[in-house]
């Protein structure tokens, strides 16, 4: 007699002890649930207030309701030349103190404290580090009294017997431009220090064994091993370039006639001193519209692997 096998819909399959992962889901995200409250309300919604903002023709003063006008503000804007004078001089601000000032001075230093004896990277840094833990405002005023006519860079020109002038007025924008080199470039000079730390040494001693000189070691190895790191830095510190306010507002106010004035200056100007609160805030999400095309760039470069 053959004993037969059990029906398989009789048969039971054994049961998961453990919960099903729809029921796991709410669990792990409770603990997020106070950081996403916070980021709506702090974050998300103050944004949201300021688009709706852009939108109006809301005033600080004279008004009693402000009302709906489409896309008039940012069609003001761009036929307003001040506002193109202040996205051209963004522009250059931003290649000049960011893209070329702290980029490369900041890779510059982290490359000779490489191979500096150890007071002399610690007497370095240390400096280098205080100018960008200075408050943005004291930085403005050490600045100002560096670039002002009777100040210190024009006593030392006329030390030396060269022409000095009025730094402040003939070349604003690069007096502006150089402060934020000087406060700014410790952080690039930070990030590159630590990723030059990461390099295999047996790769570049290797190429100094094969008969490559400092810049081709530097072109070839060193900058290739590091661009991520490069992209990186590049992105955070146009980002807070692109946003700097108190430094220029200390040391020159926008002026003189304009030729200093980017667009945080504008965009203050505009919603705290013309009372144009719906003006200055849609040259405000212009100037966030820039910083996103900056960090796309930015981020289609990252993509590309070494």
């Amino acid at each position: 007699m053959t004993a037969t096998a059990p029906h398989p819909r009789l048969t039971k399959a054994p049961q998961d002890p453990r919960p099903a992962s729809g029921s796991r889901l709410p669990v792990r995200i409770l603990p997020l649930a106070p950081a996403v409250v916070l980021l709506l309300l702090f974050l998300a919604g103050p944004i949201a207030y300021c688009v709706f903002i852009a939108f109006t023709d809301l005033q600080l003063t004279g008004q009693a309701q402000e009302s709906f006008v489409g896309f008039d503000n940012f069609t003001r804007a761009f036929g307003d030349e001040a506002f193109l004078n202040a996205v051209w001089l963004t522009l250059v601000f931003t290649v000049l103190s960011s893209l070329i000032g702290q980029n490369t001075l900041g890779l510059a230093l982290a490359a000779l404290m490489q191979r500096a004896s150890k007071p002399v990277r610690t007497l370095t840094g240390g400096i280098v580090v205080t100018a960008w833990v200075l408050p943005e405002v004291v930085a403005g005023f050490l600045l100002y009294a560096f670039f002002r006519r009777e100040g210190t860079l024009n006593a030392i020109l006329d030390w030396l017997h060269l022409p000095s002038q009025n730094w402040l007025f003939t070349l604003p924008i690069l007096a502006v431009s150089f402060a934020n080199v000087w406060r700014g470039t410790a952080f690039s000079m930070l990030v590159y220090s630590a990723a030059l730390n990461e390099i295999p040494k047996e790769i570049t001693e290797a190429a100094e064994v094969d008969g490559a000189g400092g810049w081709r070691r530097m072109w070839h190895i060193t900058l290739p091993m590091i661009r991520r790191s490069i992209g990186t830095n590049l992105m955070l510190n146009t980002l807070q370039t692109l946003s700097v306010f108190g430094l220029i507002w200390v040391m020159t106010r926008g002026g003189p006639g304009g030729r200093s004035q980017t667009l945080p200056i504008f965009m203050y100007e505009q919603a705290f001193q013309n009372s144009l609160i719906g003006y200055g805030t849609a040259v405000a999400l212009l100037l966030l519209l820039v910083g996103s095309l900056f960090s796309l760039i930015y981020l289609r470069l990252l993509r590309t692997e070494v």
